[in-house]
């Protein structure tokens, strides 16, 4: 199916936020969330909030519950060290996972870094009204997931959960 026949359904409005997750980085050391919040911006959606989390799952949860927008990204948190706990806060608040974003980013991934990919348990779902979107910190990791499939597909994402809860 061709992108382009969705595209007339699109909202006009698209509003996101952009979360950090991490314990270390600031404002002058998130490059991840940074060029997220540049790249939704880039690609025609509104940027309402930005924010740093804790990585702590009741803080990344109790985070994403208070967001009243149309698409979440958080950077940060989707390794497999200790700390990394944003998959794990997000999984059981998703109403509808999206699996076939974190086999594309992977995919895409591997041809750029080659098994490393594998490390990355980026993922996708929908909490309520909301696409929320996990993604690695790592800049190459955020511009890959944006470029790549974020930004091309959310429009129609987000029409599409639009209309579900219209019913």
């Amino acid at each position: 199916m061709s992108h382009h026949p969705h595209s007339t359904h699109a909202p006009l409005l698209l509003r996101v936020a952009v979360l950090t997750v991490s314990d270390t980085r600031t404002a002058a050391t998130d490059e991840g969330g940074k060029l997220a919040a540049e790249l939704c911006r880039a690609g025609g959606f509104t940027v309402e909030e930005t924010q740093f989390v804790r990585d702590e799952a009741a803080k990344i949860a109790a985070a994403v519950l208070a967001l009243q927008v149309d698409a979440v990204v958080l950077t940060g948190g989707t390794g497999i060290s200790p700390r990394d706990v944003t998959i794990e806060a997000l999984e059981p608040l998703f109403g509808k996972k999206l699996p076939g974003f974190g086999e594309l980013f992977r995919s895409l991934s591997f041809a750029e870094i080659g098994p490393a990919a594998m490390l990355s348990r980026a993922t996708a779902g929908t909490i309520g009204g909301m696409i929320v979107f996990a993604l690695p910190g790592s800049p190459a990791g955020v511009r890959l997931a944006l470029d790549r499939l974020i930004i091309p597909e959310l429009p129609h994402l987000v029409s599409q959960l639009r209309r579900s809860h219209e019913h």
